[in-house]
């Protein structure tokens, strides 16, 4: 419980700080990565109506509501465990191939084009898993700005 609690306020002051960093820039880097990873099936609102949705044998959940489905409360953790694989959702396919390539997998070499922003982000070691943590928290705080009261 401890445990669950301390690592959901981890991902929550590193979303924070991501988000202040964008905003800094002047650019929403969560919007941005959501219009690139999810705006296919989850609509660019969030809402579930994109292109590739009715082609799925699961609608995709309107994401705009996941706080008033969670009694007010973003579910930050389930959000980021769902981006990242640990939290298996079957329409996202196996880890071995998500629906969104290797685009969240933190591996060492990284096969296709990065954002130069990310890289910036990333620090001086230019660490590839820190590049796939902040774009899945950029995502995850972009949800949570977006949630329907």
């Amino acid at each position: 419980m401890v445990k669950s609690a301390v690592k959901c306020l981890i991902i929550a002051g590193l979303a924070a700080g991501c988000a202040a960093a964008a905003q800094a820039e002047d650019l929403d880097v969560g919007k941005s990565e959501f219009q690139s990873s999810c705006a296919s099936c989850h609509g660019t609102d969030a809402r579930g109506k994109g292109p590739v949705g009715d082609q799925l044998k699961t609608p995709p959940p309107d994401l705009t509501m996941l706080a008033r489905n969670n009694n007010g409360v973003f579910p930050t953790n389930t959000v980021y465990e769902t981006i990242d694989g640990s939290k298996t959702i079957p329409a996202h396919g196996t880890r071995e191939m998500p629906i969104w390539g290797e685009r969240f997998n933190p591996i060492i070499k990284l096969p296709h084009y990065v954002d130069p922003s990310y890289w910036k982000l990333a620090g001086p070691e230019q660490s590839p898993e820190l590049v796939v943590r902040k774009r899945i928290l950029s995502v995850v705080d972009y949800l949570s700005r977006i949630q329907q009261k």
